[in-house]
């Protein structure tokens, strides 16, 4: 039923993002940029940029939330007796001082058998750093040291909330760009601007603006996985600096044996991952990899300076 759970609440959130949003429209004054002399750019701009970043922004506040709902991560009491599990909330602590974060993230851990850790959260003083239990069952310590130190770095360089923006940024764009070319497609089809029978229908011109859309959001997630993976190669070098060279390649080479064979059975969809890698892929679909190869990232952690 666990499925269920996260369909359930997939379809809460995006119900909650299109109310706030609708009023938030209302409430700014925004009207329908389709008028009778065509389209009202600064009311498409408006409207575009409030469903692209207001979309994305919402998804960064509740995202601390909604990894414990839908991973199923149960947090750690910071005065927990388990000893295994007070080291572990003890060097994310460590690891976040010496990042120099303005406050400790929350620990937990969620059951699943694959080798995955994640940070997320809107702010530094409201994050949440969370390992599998896989992770923590296969992993020596001097390799959990490097996996954590590579989360906390992305707490430390802004890395969620930066993502959000790029996000925000691509959603607008595509929206404002498919809009205004399937209105001048729709426009030239009809020619005569007093002959209503020519041109496209309603439900056309929508296809032909959600094709457009889908095109210019999959140009735009090129652009998102590039600064993705840019991203990996600075957590790698702050997780280095963080918990020492040696662990951080350590912990790459972990996840490289172990992901050279089949992911275990079971293993969560990879949907909130920042250290994990669970494919290689390559050609044109290496454009679109949030990840740089493995290889790469540690090749390039043994010839940095520090």
């Amino acid at each position: 039923m666990a499925w269920l759970k996260r369909i359930v609440l997939f379809m809460a959130v995006n119900l909650l993002v299109v109310v706030t949003l609708s009023l938030v429209l209302n409430v700014l004054g925004i009207q329908p940029y389709l008028t009778a002399r065509g389209i009202d750019y600064g009311n498409l701009m408006a409207f575009c940029l409030v469903w692209g970043m207001g979309g994305a922004l919402i998804s960064l506040a509740l995202s601390r939330v909604m990894a414990k709902w839908m991973m199923g991560v149960q947090v750690i009491d910071p005065n927990t007796r388990d000893p295994e599990l007070q080291r572990l909330v003890q060097t994310v602590y460590q690891l976040a001082r010496s990042a120099h974060l303005s406050g400790m993230p929350e620990v937990g851990i969620y059951e699943s058998p694959e080798i995955n850790a994640f940070a997320t959260g809107p702010t530094q003083s409201r994050s949440l750093v969370a390992v599998s239990s896989g992770l923590l069952n296969r992993m020596r310590y001097e390799e959990l040291e490097g996996v954590l130190g590579h989360e906390i770095s992305h707490i430390a360089n802004g890395d969620m909330v930066t993502m959000t923006l790029l996000q925000g940024i691509v959603n607008a764009f595509a929206m404002f760009l498919s809009r205004v070319i399937a209105f001048a497609i729709s426009q030239a089809m009809r020619g005569d601007r007093d002959d209503r029978d020519r041109g496209m229908s309603p439900f056309l011109s929508a296809m032909v603006q959600m094709a457009l859309e889908v095109v210019f959001m999959l140009l735009g997630s090129i652009v998102i996985a590039w600064f993705s993976r840019y991203r990996e190669f600075k957590a790698d070098a702050g997780g280095a600096k963080l918990a020492g060279r040696e662990n951080m390649i350590q912990a790459l080479e972990a996840l490289r044996r172990t992901f050279e064979g089949v992911e275990p059975a079971g293993a969560q969809p990879a949907t909130l991952q920042n250290l994990k890698i669970s494919n290689r892929p390559g050609g044109v679909m290496a454009l679109f990899s949030s990840h740089p190869p493995l290889e790469e990232r540690i090749a390039r952690l043994q010839s940095a300076r520090f």
